[in-house]
């Protein structure tokens, strides 16, 4: 089948940096491509070719006839004013969508993306309303193509399942930019990567994410082949050369023209793989303290609308607690109960002295006219980070950044480059308890990856929300889910949230389901779900474990070999903490769930 659009040896610099060199990239019907790439690569770039609203510096690009493109920037755009009705049919009269067809287009459209107040002002919306609204907005247009930058960026879990479930049944073509793991997995039917690491600027792979990660791994392990043997190569030419080789044969002549070009196919070899990683790693205190946070019967309510009621949980140390709930549940305004910004309309939250807390922000304000040198060293140059001083610049290396980039403003960095900068300036506060709010947005994955790593070996306590649900799979040990009607649950992981969730849509379905409550509030639970159920049932066995290790532990801590070594005796000393913490928090469950039985 004939390509749709077909990019042959383009290449794209601003100013002295080129962004990709001599890339090929092909779209044909029916492919779901999931672009990805270090940040700086020129994802964005590459898509603002295929939808032609920016041409490369080489190369040749041939769309098909008649083609039709819609294109999704990451941060979605309105005009004043503009409502829910009047974006989707402003983007049909641009489209010269005909007459007849606009008016189930527009029906099906807005009823399938979960519009009902079609009068309510875009900007009035939440992050992720608009965002479906801007998908709206390319998907009226009867798209053949649809190019998406970010999409779940500003996405609730909800919106991200409806997004897959979309571009699943979708008619159309479309390639995504987008770093969310398990979102890629489940709808791309092609992965390419965007990287200089490849010889061909691209690595393009059929089939899955996974795959795509085991094609990646094959090809790398190739390519190290490849070097090792070059290596081998240059060394015995170079060696040949220190011999004194004469050069007044014709054969001689040929040999070293010969090492001079393996030399410079090592170079670039060399220089194609040779990556940096950031390096993040928060600071913690050396607080011994078990209970950090302790929420108490919370209430919290905007005009008249409980997010939640009667709000009962803890925040023990080394906890790392993953936040759900859909757009408008209430995840940031409880972040700022935690942290003490807003207060509760009802209830207690009680809080260890002296507390330390530190918060990541998603509206991510940094000052865009201070250069980066300022941004990341506000004092002088340098900063103090577990108690050593570091020079601004290599402070700035640890964050991929060079020297050159120190003196820019800040506005010339991208979202990925500005979020390394807020991760620095956090990992200089020492901190009990960790609050973020949607820290993966804009993040490569490579940066994902390690901040998932440095988040997994803090040793405080930890309070998550985000939409990447392989982040949630792998770094929370509880998982809170707000229903958005004012209810609030705890799940032991995020695969529980959602049979709970899918438990309750069969239920409100059902014929006998009983009406929700008009004034929003949930009804009070009477009895346990089956997943209640099934932990309530291993509950008391999993406290007679807990137990048990908590005794080996304290035993541990208590032998005289080990209270005369320092390291041993710091460490016996956590694991029991540690133990003691798990133990804590199962009688609390088990209590929780007695008093929702009975």
């Amino acid at each position: 089948m004939p390509p749709i659009i077909n990019a042959q040896g383009i290449s794209k610099a601003f100013g002295a940096n080129p962004l990709f060199q001599n890339v090929s990239f092909t779209v044909t019907e029916g492919d779901r491509i999931g672009l990805i790439g270090p940040n700086g690569s020129g994802k964005s770039t590459l898509l603002r070719i295929l939808a032609a609203d920016e041409t490369p510096d080489d190369g040749e690009i041939a769309f098909r006839k008649r083609l039709r493109v819609s294109y999704v920037e990451q941060d979605s755009k309105f005009l004043p004013g503009a409502t829910v009705r009047s974006v989707a049919e402003n983007a049909m009269e641009c489209a010269k969508v005909h007459q007849a067809e606009r008016a189930t287009r527009f029906a099906e459209t807005l009823g399938r993306a979960g519009f009902e107040d079609l009068e309510v002002k875009a900007a009035a919306l939440s992050g992720g309303w608009q965002k479906r609204l801007a998908i709206v907005e390319a998907l009226v247009q009867a798209p053949d193509l649809l190019l998406l930058d970010e999409p779940t960026n500003h996405l609730d879990l909800a919106g991200i399942e409806w997004l897959e479930g979309l571009l699943a049944a979708a008619p159309f073509a479309s390639v995504i930019v987008s770093h969310d793991r398990y979102f890629l997995e489940n709808i791309a039917t092609d992965m390419a990567e965007l990287s200089r690491v490849y010889p061909d600027g691209v690595l393009r792979v059929r089939g899955s994410y996974s795959t795509f990660l085991e094609k990646k791994e094959e090809f790398l392990h190739a390519q190290s082949k490849r070097q090792e043997a070059l290596e081998n190569l240059v060394h015995n030419e170079i060696e040949w050369l220190r011999r004194g080789a004469k050069a007044r044969t014709r054969k001689s002549k040929a040999r070293i023209g010969k090492a001079n070009e393996l030399m410079g196919d090592l170079a670039d070899l060399n220089a194609r793989t040779r990556t940096a990683t950031a390096q993040i790693d928060f600071s913690v205190t050396d607080r011994k303290t078990k209970r950090l946070i302790e929420l108490e019967d919370v209430a919290y309510s905007i005009e008249r609308r409980a997010l939640f009621d009667r709000l009962n949980f803890i925040v023990t140390a080394g906890m790392r607690v993953g936040l759900v709930g859909p757009n408008g549940s209430g995840k940031t305004t409880l972040l700022r109960l935690l942290r003490g910004e807003l207060s509760a309309t009802r209830g207690e939250i009680r809080r260890a002295e002296w507390l330390r807390m530190v918060y990541f922000d998603q509206t991510r304000e940094l000052d865009s006219k201070i250069t980066l040198r300022r941004a990341l060293a506000p004092e002088g140059d340098s900063v103090i980070y577990q108690d050593r001083v570091i020079h601004v610049a290599s402070w700035a290396a640890k964050f991929l950044f060079t020297g050159e980039q120190l003196n820019q403003p800040v506005e010339r960095l991208s979202g990925g480059e500005r979020a390394r900068v807020l991760i620095a300036q956090l990992m200089l506060q020492p901190a009990d308890v960790l609050l973020l709010d949607e820290p993966t947005n804009d993040l490569d994955i490579p940066t994902l990856e390690i901040l998932e790593e440095s988040l997994l070996e803090f040793r405080g306590s930890l309070v998550l929300v985000t939409h990447d649900r392989y982040m949630l799979d792998r770094v929370s040990t509880i998982v809170l889910g707000l229903d958005g009607q004012g209810g609030a649950e705890s799940f032991a992981d995020y695969s529980q949230w959602e049979s709970w969730q899918a438990e309750r849509v069969m239920k409100t379905k059902a014929p006998s389901a009983p009406r929700a409550m008009s004034n929003g509030a949930s009804p009070t639970k009477t009895k346990l779900s089956y997943l209640e159920a099934r932990e309530y049932a291993s509950i008391e066995e999993r406290v007679a474990a807990a137990e048990e290790l908590l005794q080996a532990k304290r035993l541990q801590f208590e032998d005289p070999a080990i209270a005369s070594d320092g390291p041993r005796l710091l460490v016996a000393h956590k694991e029991m903490d540690e133990a003691q913490a798990k133990v804590d928090e199962l009688y609390r469950r088990w209590s929780e769930l007695e008093k929702r039985k009975s």
